[in-house]
């Protein structure tokens, strides 16, 4: 299991460099054949219908937590109740999906008749049909999903990310270029994500010997379940408002232009997002296991900070790397109109630092089932950032939706997390920070030094934004290396040689 840890931790970054590498030649293209309008409106519906996500209601996140305490116990029987249990909840949830989507498809005009036009508003609806369908295919699968993480077989899970991550782009594409504009984007996703289903289904029930129990149903386990799913439930809205909301609001208040504009910085700020959620995502069975066998918070404490300061060393070094050649980036990428996206990237990226580099600690909190406070306190943030966003959204556009949503990291994540860690939980938050110091100081005096450079020697070609960027890299892994420990110093240079080899 530790190795697939590690080596799931390698292909789920290598997963990602692919991935974006692939995005970023995507999306160029993509606009070639649609408009920026078309292309906000997919944006702006796609966001709405993955809020039906909530309906999920924090079943998927608890899984992994009432698996291990049975698995501790050696209880098969109990588990196959539980895998039962599970795909009765999500049938019944794919249900609901479907009903609330013909609602929403019922009710488009109501909702954009002041900020689309009635094309636009034809194209939201039949994009929410299938969009809805897409969704509706999630749910069951996620039982799924959830047994093949809990037996942490990461590397099955990255590898088939890949393959399927590759194939969207290339069906999209296809069906781009017969001319069927974002609705073909649309189509390509659901025949990616049905292909997906069927090989997490093979996998599970195959070599994992995933087996269903209906009989003697436990009620009991039922309660204890959705109780522990509903906090979860109140943490997903705060993803959602913060991630979707913004999209649906400058639809209705502003314009599909302006939808498509922050739609390309809340993508580039999604990247950061991956490349933490990659190395935490692997220990999510570990750090339940070690609660449900009575790790001390001491130790618990050590496995936050260790992983915490690689996601720490990645982040800085991505987004130092942002902040020098981000500008430059955005304009070769997605070319004019999409301007104002660099400093809506750097504005909303920066205070998201704080949870990136804490995501251990969130699932440290869930297995001692301490999440609901959390919970809580994201959903008030959440009203926060929505209130700030329609109040400011017809006057300022774009700058709104950031600024509710920096607002919403600094309160929540921010702020009254890392008082609950330290005082709550007993994990020392001032020993956390006084090991990622130095990391943050490295990347402030590297972007400071490239910065410089940049100013003395002013240059616009691609060959320049290709050297500013190699430059920052190499400064940041020099000037870091020294402040390294002995462990990472030996894990880094054992990934180095296996990609060598």
């Amino acid at each position: 299991m530790v190795n697939q840890r590690k080596v799931g931790a390698i292909f789920g970054y290598a997963n990602i460099i692919v991935r974006n590498l692939v995005s970023f030649v995507y999306l160029p293209m993509m606009l070639h054949y649609v408009t920026q309008a078309d292309y906000g409106v997919f944006q702006m519906t796609n966001s709405i219908v993955v809020m039906l996500g909530l309906l999920n209601m924090g079943f998927s996140g608890a899984y992994i937590r009432f698996y291990s305490i049975r698995k501790a116990k050696n209880d098969e029987i109990g588990i196959r109740r539980l895998n039962g249990m599970y795909l009765l909840v999500f049938l019944a949830l794919t249900l609901l999906c479907v009903i609330f989507g013909v609602i929403m498809w019922a009710n488009t005009e109501l909702f954009f008749n002041k900020g689309l036009t009635p094309a636009q508003i034809e194209l939201t609806k039949q994009l929410t049909v299938i969009l809805i369908a897409n969704m509706a295919l999630g749910f069951p699968t996620a039982v799924f999903v959830s047994y093949i993480t809990a037996h942490e077989r990461f590397v099955y899970e990255q590898t088939r990310q890949l393959a399927t991550q590759l194939a969207l782009p290339f069906l999209s594409l296809a069906l781009l270029a017969l001319g069927m504009g974002v609705i073909g984007v649309a189509l390509a996703q659901l025949a990616v994500n049905l292909l997906l289903m069927v090989l997490n289904v093979n996998y599970a029930m195959g070599p994992l010997k995933m087996r269903f129990s209906f009989k003697g149903m436990e009620f009991v386990l039922f309660g204890q379940v959705a109780l522990f799913s509903f906090w979860l439930f109140l943490n997903q809205i705060f993803d959602l408002v913060n991630n979707n909301v913004p999209n649906y609001l400058l639809g209705a208040f502003v314009s599909a232009e302006a939808v498509a504009v922050f739609a390309v910085s809340m993508q580039i700020r999604n990247i950061f997002f991956s490349l933490s959620t990659t190395m935490s995502n692997v220990f999510v069975p570990k750090v339940n296991q070690m609660v449900a066998t009575g790790s001390s918070t001491k130790d618990l404490l050590s496995i936050m900070i260790k992983v915490g300061r690689y996601q720490m060393m990645i982040f800085c070094m991505f987004f130092g790397g942002f902040v020098v050649v981000g500008r430059e980036f955005i304009k070769l990428w997605a070319g004019s109109g999409f301007e104002d996206a660099y400093l809506l990237t750097v504005i909303m990226t920066l205070p998201v630092v704080i949870p990136l580099t804490q995501n251990v600690g969130i699932e440290i909190q869930r297995a001692m089932n301490m999440h609901k406070a959390r919970s809580l306190v994201y959903v008030a943030t959440s009203i926060i950032d929505i209130i700030i966003t329609v109040s400011l959204a017809p006057r300022i556009g774009y700058w709104a939706a950031a600024l509710g949503y920096i607002a919403s990291i600094v309160l929540g994540p921010g702020l009254f997390m890392n008082w609950y860690y330290h005082v709550k939980m007993q994990l020392n938050m001032l020993f956390f920070w006084r090991k990622n110091f130095s990391i943050v100081c490295v990347c402030v005096l590297c972007i400071i030094v490239v910065f410089s450079l940049k100013l003395f020697l002013p240059l616009n070609t691609l060959s320049a934004f290709l050297v500013d960027g190699i430059i920052y890299v190499l400064l940041y892994s020099s000037v870091l290396y020294p402040f390294l420990n002995t462990d990472e110093k030996k894990n880094i240079t054992r990934i180095f040689r296996m990609i060598k080899k």
